[in-house]
């Protein structure tokens, strides 16, 4: 397979699989930490409840948006052709613009907003990078 496409194709599995792991990690924080009964499908309902969140109602959103970065990373990483740096902090860019955006559209306590942008993104497409490097390499020693 041609490297560029084998490249592009793993930064969509990465964005699409971090995504999805975001997704249901933030459901599960509804289900551990309910934050009273809203319209999940309704944006200003959501934002109307989040005005009312406790410390504990940032957990699951943090994990999320950690969890999401970094398996979306190391998959990227892992199935790229080449660059696998640059394709692991690809997709950390990509999830810390929609970070940016979540924490300006959302309310919530200042500091998770600085929690958030500065540890869930970059920090973890380089951790998944370290991750599928090791990994890529002790595969390649058993060989």
């Amino acid at each position: 397979m041609n490297p560029i496409l084998k490249n592009i194709i793993s930064l969509f599995i990465g964005a699409i699989v971090g995504g999805f792991i975001n997704m249901q990690t933030v459901e599960l924080g509804y289900s551990v930490f309910p934050l009273g009964d809203f319209d999940k499908n309704n944006f200003d309902a959501f934002v109307s409840a989040m005005e009312n969140a406790e410390n504990k109602h940032y957990i699951f959103p943090f994990l999320a948006h950690a969890l999401g970065t970094f398996v979306g990373a190391t998959l990227a990483s892992l199935f790229g052709a080449s660059h696998q740096f640059r394709l692991a902090i690809i997709i950390g860019i990509f999830f810390l613009i929609g970070g940016i955006a979540a924490n300006l559209m959302i309310p919530g306590p200042l500091w998770f907003s600085i929690m958030d942008i500065l540890l869930a993104y970059i920090p973890m497409a380089w951790i998944g990078h370290i991750l599928a490097s090791k990994y890529v390499s002790s595969r390649k020693s058993n060989v």
